[in-house]
């Protein structure tokens, strides 16, 4: 998987839709910047996760009146299940903005609160609850929402996580007016990064969340002048980005070694792409792709070195980089190999006897160590 030949965008200028003329194309700005002035929109901001965070400040940042901030109830995490404020709440208390934490928006009392708001928009970022259509038609200049994807790409849940699985060159944001459906109102605006050889799911999301704040601020006031047209988003484009599931996390070492590249970057920071060495479970956090061919059975280990750990796959090598074995922290391989040698061992998709790991590691000392060329 390579980046994209043309050089990445600047991301202070939002991709101009299709029937955006040069007219309706807002300046090139950023959060901060003097020629943003929101002090004349009435804001009201829905988000929960870290993703939701720099839209926040750069509203705040800009000047606009951010008359409520709706955030989902605060709940029980972490291994001592201690109730916990969101990312977004723990934000607003600090810009001492009113904290709205409803447990949903159909109930007849919530919507006529938020009516009493009279905000001239809604921004929507990762808020986690549906939005009846009573909602939507509060705002006077409707409800937009800030998606890790471009759409029609990715709809869905998982837009970051799913484009890296995929291969995809690149991903970017879209700002979109929402409507009843799921990710499928008309587009605003659309802003593009590249996915190099060395995204992950954590990287991408960091840098998503940020463009998506300034691209936001950037569009919001000739938005509410009447200034742009949204896109229809083209059906015939569509692809879904379903929910994580956890089991998704089991690498298949028949799998060829780019598939296994794009696991271990699309599952980082979770679920973390994992495998069994005889009973221990082993989580992978990156690696790289080698020139090597394949060697040997799947999954088997075939040399540990400062420069990682190349593992045979079903179409060549996969070296990983950085591992976390059972009650250690993750470390790079170059620290793992200084107390450990597991060449010539397997790794599996479920738990194996320690004895079956042995017998491979008794054969693979019967015969002349493999040597991934390259590594």
């Amino acid at each position: 998987m390579t980046a994209p030949d043309t050089p990445s965008p600047d991301p202070s200028q939002p991709d101009r839709l299709p029937d955006q003329s040069p007219d309706q194309s807002p300046a090139p700005s950023a959060p901060g910047d003097p020629q943003i002035d929101l002090s004349a929109l009435r804001v009201l901001f829905a988000g929960t996760p870290d993703f939701s965070v720099p839209a926040l400040k750069a509203l705040v940042t800009a000047g606009a009146h951010v008359g409520g901030v709706l955030t989902q109830p605060d709940r029980p995490a972490g291994r001592g299940k201690k109730i916990t404020q969101s990312a977004v709440k723990e934000c607003a208390l600090s810009l001492s903005l009113n904290v709205l934490q409803p447990p949903t928006l159909k109930e007849g009392a919530t919507v006529e609160m938020l009516r009493e708001l009279r905000p001239d928009v809604m921004i929507v970022v990762a808020y986690g609850l549906l939005l009846p259509q009573r909602v939507l038609d509060i705002p006077t200049h409707g409800c937009l929402n800030i998606h890790g994807s471009l759409l029609p790409r990715w709809r869905g849940a998982a837009p970051i996580h799913r484009a890296v699985l995929a291969g995809d060159s690149q991903t970017g944001v879209t700002i979109m007016q929402m409507e009843a459906g799921l990710d499928t109102g008309p587009m605003i605006a659309k802003k593009v990064i590249p996915i190099t050889p060395t995204s992950t799911t954590a990287s991408l999301h960091d840098a998503l969340a940020r463009l998506g704040a300034t691209t936001l601020v950037s569009v919001l006031a000739d938005w509410c002048a009447g200034r742009l047209t949204a896109t229809v988003q083209d059906e015939s484009l569509v692809t879904y980005a379903e929910k994580l599931h956890k089991r998704e996390a089991i690498i298949d070492w028949g799998q060829s070694a780019v598939q296994i590249d794009r696991q271990v970057r699309g599952l980082n920071p979770w679920p973390v792409a994992e495998s069994f060495c005889g009973k221990d479970r082993v989580r992978f956090y990156a690696g790289d792709v080698q020139s090597a061919p394949s060697v040997g059975d799947p999954g088997e280990v075939l040399e540990c070195s400062k420069a990682g750990i190349a593992v045979n796959t079903g179409e060549g090598v996969y070296r990983i980089t950085t591992l976390q074995w059972p009650g250690k922290r993750a470390m790079a391989a170059a620290d793992f190999v200084n107390s450990r040698d597991i060449t010539g061992q397997r790794f599996h998709s479920e738990p194996c006897g320690e004895e079956q790991n042995d017998a491979q590691l008794k054969t693979a000392g019967n015969r002349p160590p493999h040597k991934a060329s390259g590594v």
